[in-house]
């Protein structure tokens, strides 16, 4: 796949002001700020270890809680990875995986269909 994936999305509100710029077919390099230390690495990691190049810049009140912060980057984050993906040809729709992570064992499951839900009427 030689096509390049790549988008650039922001989000304000009356909480937050978020700008993600990603690109699928990066080499896992990362430029975060979202002035949650915790965050910031876990977003640092989602690049590295996807090979995405992620840049997430974000100014949101901190002083009432980090939930507003956290919510509206999640939000620009799918945005972005719906822009990147286009029309979604030549790529795997879903995935999971299991790996050891220290002391815990994190599974991910992944389906980027965009259906919300499968309702299906097998007798």
């Amino acid at each position: 796949m030689n096509k390049r994936r790549m988008s650039s999305y922001s989000r304000k509100t009356n909480e937050t002001e978020v700008s993600v710029e990603l690109d699928l077919n990066g080499n896992g390099s990362t430029e975060i700020d979202t002035k949650i230390n915790f965050f910031n690495h876990m977003l640092k990691q989602l690049g590295k270890h996807s090979g995405f190049d992620l840049k997430v810049t974000a100014i949101g009140d901190l002083k009432t809680d980090d939930h507003h912060t956290v919510e509206d980057i999640g939000i620009t984050l799918g945005e972005s990875f719906n822009q990147a993906l286009g029309d979604k040809k030549g790529i795997v729709r879903f995935a999971d995986t299991i790996i050891p992570c220290a002391e815990s064992l994190v599974r991910v499951v992944i389906d980027i269909s965009g259906r919300p839900y499968l309702n299906s009427n097998l007798k």
